[in-house]
């Protein structure tokens, strides 16, 4: 039961101190903002956003707020739409990849030997394969569909983060924590997830939020590319359309500047949250902070150089030579 209750405080204390950085709440607003419109999409922007509601390449308006497209489909009902797909996707991804690299990273750093060799050596198998190449090729034979998307890019990064929480669990297993936990008399499991994970919990979160743009952004690289169902309204599909109907050189920049910059406001989002988990977890970022704090509130603006005291010239050689001098002068 004390245990269970210092794993509980141990995710509470982590969760206020990152909601105590102002990067960390205005990063979470920013992504809440969009799950809320992913979540209310139907309420938001009602009927097909494949429907064909006007002329085409039209420009924004009071009945089409965002423009028509090149089909004269609606682009703020397809943005609004799109971002369920493209964020479902996203999260999705990121969940799969961070507990695959945890299944794989933590046994194969906990349990060494022939196990650690044996993961060690299948990690390395998709690390060295192109991961481009081989999600373009996978993305081309498999049926097109959310599913096989979530398929292709878990296969294909999973092997990175693995690696990562490996080398931290090699690094926390030879605790003393780890130690008084084997002595106790207590298992493996409990030792991983009880003892060695919420230690290295910030390192998840922070790999979980990387991992949710990066599948974001090669989702949307994907259907930039062709290799999505092209029928399905993502923001992906958006950018695919907008460029197939030279979009660019008509100047219809309302077809691929919403979806865009969506995707670059998550990115943005997710990046401030990790940000903010560094400059919590980093000693060396954390006490920079601090000192910038007390030196603000001595009134000193910090600065980015360090300063170095000036060496103070020996008193000894110049007064020799000077008193030399006058004596000859004075004869």
């Amino acid at each position: 039961m004390n245990d269970t209750r210092a794993e509980r405080s141990a995710y509470v204390e982590l969760a206020h101190r990152v909601l105590s950085q102002r990067k960390a709440v205005f990063g979470l607003a920013i992504l809440a903002l969009f799950v809320l419109v992913a979540v209310l999409a139907p309420l938001i922007a009602p009927g097909d956003p494949t429907a064909f509601v006007g002329r085409q390449s039209q420009g924004p308006s009071a009945r089409h707020w965002l423009g028509t497209n090149g089909q004269g489909q609606d682009v703020f009902s397809q943005l609004v739409r799109g971002s369920r797909i493209s964020l479902v996707i996203g999260f999705s991804v990121g969940a799969l990849i961070t507990v695959i690299g945890l299944a794989v990273g933590m046994t194969a750093g906990y349990l060494g030997g022939f196990a650690d060799g044996l993961l060690n050596a299948f990690t390395n198998v998709f690390l060295i394969i192109p991961a481009l190449p081989l999600l373009i090729t996978l993305a081309s034979f498999l049926p097109p569909g959310i599913f096989t998307v979530v398929f292709v890019l878990t296969l294909t990064s999973w092997a990175w983060p693995a690696r990562v929480f490996r080398s931290q669990t090699l690094v926390l297993r030879e605790k003393d924590f780890v130690s008084a936990a084997l002595v106790s008399g207590e298992g493996r499991g409990r030792i991983v997830f009880a003892e060695i994970l919420p230690n290295m919990l910030s390192l998840v979160v922070s790999s979980f939020f990387g991992n949710v743009i990066y599948a974001i952004g090669a989702d949307v690289g994907l259907a930039f590319l062709g290799f999505e169902d092209l029928n399905k309204v993502s923001w992906g599909t958006m950018l695919y359309w907008a460029q197939n109907n030279s979009a660019l050189l008509t100047g219809a920049w309302w077809t691929f500047v919403p979806p865009g910059l969506c995707v670059a406001l998550v990115a943005f989002s997710t990046t401030m949250v990790i940000y903010a988990i560094d400059e919590i977890t980093n000693p060396r970022l954390r006490s920079e902070k601090e000192t910038n704090r007390l030196l603000r509130s001595y009134g000193i603006v910090p600065s980015r150089s360090t300063p170095v005291a000036a060496p103070t010239a020996a008193p000894t050689a110049a007064p020799a030579a000077n008193s030399g001098r006058s004596r000859h002068d004075a004869r």
